[in-house]
């Protein structure tokens, strides 16, 4: 039998000696670059009764996603053993990602008795570190960076006997022989080692100090939750001002006082991917405001180390746990890196001489319509594959822009690689070059093309005419330029089956066919080919992507598209009054003319827009800010909705946006609360859904793009879909956003090849 999925790592081999002992089967099992290779000889009722069973009582974190047996002449094995990994032949095997701590661990880190008692770096097969340390796989001990640390006899003996739960756990160490602790200073100098260090850093959180803890993945910068002034430091030494901070409690009772933990949230919290989950924020949290500011909504994790369970349980205050980097930065993995790129921001820094492969950031996940929805994929879920609805060539797609992934085809399965981050520094695209050379090398891969994005500016897409054009392994071959939107349609098309289905693909900023900036689009079709058979009414966005941290200019813009220059008349509208004397002349022009002024149907545009002219701030810190403030301000008890007429003409239809604007002025000058005004937007949003829905007439509809982030948008649009007898896809495994576009890319590319270059390019 050869065992396909995630089954290295898992404690497969010695579930299948377990079960081959139970039923008196001699043979073999072995890991190999594929998955579990088993040959088991036995009267054929108990073969059978062992095939069976192998499939229902797997490992809990093992999954299998294909099974191929032969039967085969008996050949005389006595007993059954455990053979060491074959290294050879095609290397297609899941790599499965690092997971929290298990109870049975936990249980011997706080137990006086154990030899692992406050042991940080303590695991077994059902958890612990695994794609951060794997350097090639199969998955054994010397193809991680564990290799360094020889086991003692006791975790030897461990390691050997299958009957034992570290049985070949590559991690597996303890006091003796393991990794350990140290504090440094932000100079480097040694502070304190193991216990001591351990102390000291809780001391150092204690007196509002910013600790740069190495952990998993990366470093996390962590300062006391509930101090303002240690927040708003960590804020201004990192350059992030006020996009929200990630909490991390120290058990579920302290993710309960900190907001609403409902079921679903729980298993989250809890779970051995142990996500940052977007909890109601209760009104006395007891954090300080600088944590989110303006949000009703707090991220939060529980420990997912035995480091951060000794840490947490010492503090017994929630603290700040973010990622060790500057902002638009990748995080630091590595003790020399981290001394320089967070020595002015970290005071004191607790450290590991465990070697970190690769970086991965914490996954965020929120439960929207009844489920979990990620939002950043990585620890927990990377490098978890999808798999396609058939196999499609050996493909290397290099994602977005913004929240980047990449993603490799082998196969009917798309690798996707951790959250890279948005390509807007030389370290993040550091990042994204290690990342891919990573799964090429790991997966022995020879892509036969490269698939990007649409956009010619995009980091990415530079990057990948560079590669093809160049001498490396890429060198020669084709590109594959996929369109944003169609992406986003093919990314969840691909998590709910394949099929076709009218995509409602929302998002900030995607490059069109026409050349314009897309945003507010409905495709209607499948992988291979898409129809525009609706979008948002454009508008001019004079400055381009300054608009985006100005949502002043997306209200001007819009107002200016149903006014005219008679916008300036408006000086009872603060959007528009804000602008001083000296910026009108030059935006009337820009306006007038398209000078510096992209055409755009965007629905973050006017998301922002709205905020805008609903009286939210005119200028934010970080994309998507405004919109994020006014979904915050529904009224949950407003039921009426703006019009938002659908225009039909010679091309595709049009949401007419233009009496929503107005209506809002109206109910803006007759002081009609914000949350009234946010409400009758969302309702008009998904109105405007509905009518299209109807009028394409797909059975079926996708909703995409990082505007369906937006939790009330995408509910009650999933309600209204569904009432109407629609059938809704909404992302489970992959992000809304442009975290999800690689996997798109790979199937758009999939759908498109025929065998030969020119069917692809």
């Amino acid at each position: 039998m050869e065992v396909y999925g995630a089954v290295q790592g898992v404690g497969f081999r010695p579930f299948v000696f377990r079960l081959a002992e139970d039923l008196d089967l001699a043979g073999w099992v072995i890991n190999d670059t594929r998955g579990v290779f088993v040959e088991v000889e036995g009267p054929r009722e108990r073969l059978e009764a062992f095939r069976d069973r192998l499939v229902v009582e797997k490992p809990p974190r093992s999954e299998i996603h294909a099974v191929e047996a032969a039967w085969l002449d008996p050949a005389g094995f006595e007993g059954f053993e455990i053979r060491h990994s074959d290294p050879g032949g095609e290397k297609t095997v899941v790599v499965l990602p690092d997971t929290a701590t298990c109870d049975d661990c936990l249980a011997e880190v706080f137990d006086p008795a154990d030899r692992r008692y406050r042991y940080p770096f303590t695991n077994c097969t059902n958890c612990g570190p695994r794609f951060s340390i794997i350097e090639a796989v199969p998955y054994d001990r010397p193809n991680t960076t564990m290799r360094i640390f020889p086991m003692c006899a006791e975790c030897r003996r461990e390691y050997e006997d299958p009957r034992d739960r570290r049985f070949h756990a590559q991690p597996n160490a303890c006091p003796v022989c393991g990794p350990h602790l140290s504090l440094v200073d932000a100079d480097g100098r040694l502070l304190a080692e193991r216990d001591d260090a351990l102390e000291g850093a809780a001391a150092a959180v204690e007196q509002g100090r910013i600790l740069a803890l190495k952990g998993l993945g990366g470093f996390l910068l962590i300062v006391d939750a509930r101090s303002q002034a240690a927040v708003v430091g960590l804020r201004e030494r990192k350059a992030r001002y006020e996009k929200p901070l990630a909490l991390m409690a120290a058990d579920l009772d302290g993710a309960r006082h900190l907001g609403e933990v409902s079921a679903e949230a729980v298993a989250l919290l809890t779970g051995p991917e142990a996500p940052i989950v977007l909890l109601p924020r209760h009104p006395d949290a007891g954090v300080a405001e600088a944590v989110a500011p303006g949000n009703v909504f707090l991220g939060v994790m529980l420990p997912y180390t035995p480091l951060h369970h000794l840490l947490l349980r010492r503090l017994g205050f929630p603290v700040v746990a973010t990622s060790g980097n500057l902002s638009d930065e990748p995080i630091c993995i590595d003790e020399t890196e981290a001394l320089a790129r967070l020595g002015g921001i970290a005071d004191i820094f607790l450290v590991h001489d465990r070697p970190i492969a690769r970086h991965v950031d914490d996954s965020v996940v929120a439960v929207v319509a009844g489920a979990p929805r990620p939002i950043r994929r990585a620890r927990g879920y990377a490098p978890l594959p999808v798999r396609l609805d058939g196999p499609a060539p050996t493909l290397l797609a290099v994602g977005a822009h913004l929240k980047n992934t990449v993603a490799l085809s082998v196969g009917e399965r798309v690798f996707l690689s951790q959250h890279i981050g948005d390509m807007e520094t030389v370290q993040a695209l550091g990042a994204f070059e290690r990342v891919i050379a990573d799964f090429l090398g790991m997966y022995e891969a020879g892509p036969v093309a490269v698939v990007h994005d649409l956009h010619p500016d995009y980091a990415s897409t530079r990057w990948a005419e560079g590669a093809v054009a160049g001498e490396g392994r890429l060198g020669g071959l084709p590109l594959v330029a996929v369109q944003h939107h169609h992406a986003h349609l093919a990314s969840c098309l691909a998590e709910n089956g394949g099929g076709r289905a009218l995509g409602v693909t929302w998002d900030g900023t995607g490059y069109g066919t026409d050349g314009t900036v897309w945003g507010g689009e409905f495709l209607a079709g499948d992988a291979a080919g898409v129809e525009r058979v609706a979008h948002l009414r454009p508008f001019r966005l004079p400055g381009g992507d300054a608009a985006v941290v100005e949502p002043r200019r997306s209200a001007l813009a819009a107002l200016w598209e149903v006014m005219g220059e008679r916008v300036w008349d408006l000086g009872d509208v603060a959007a528009v009054a804000g602008f001083a004397a000296a910026e009108r002349a030059p935006l009337g022009r820009m306006l007038a003319t398209g000078f510096r002024t992209p055409t755009t149907t965007s629905c973050g545009r006017l998301f922002d827009a709205v905020a805008a002219l609903g009286g939210l701030p005119s200028r934010v810190s970080f994309e998507g800010q405004a919109a994020m403030l006014l979904e915050h301000a529904v009224d949950p008890g407003v039921n009426d909705a703006y019009p938002l007429p659908l225009v039909e003409g010679s091309g595709p239809m049009v949401l007419d946006w233009g009496p929503l604007l107005e209506a809002v002025l109206g109910d803006m000058r007759r002081g009609v609360p914000v949350e009234t005004v946010a409400g009758r937007f969302h309702n008009a949003l998904v109105e405007g859904i509905l009518a299209v829905a109807a009028a394409a007439g797909e059975p079926r509809v996708a909703l995409t793009g990082g505007c369906f982030q937006n939790r009330i948008l995408t509910e009650r649009a999933a309600a209204r879909l569904e009432g109407a007898g629609f059938e809704v896809l909404l992302h489970r495994r992959v992000p809304a956003n442009d975290g999800g576009i690689s996997l798109g890319q790979i199937a758009v590319a999939s759908a498109r090849w025929g065998g030969g270059k020119e069917e692809i390019a």
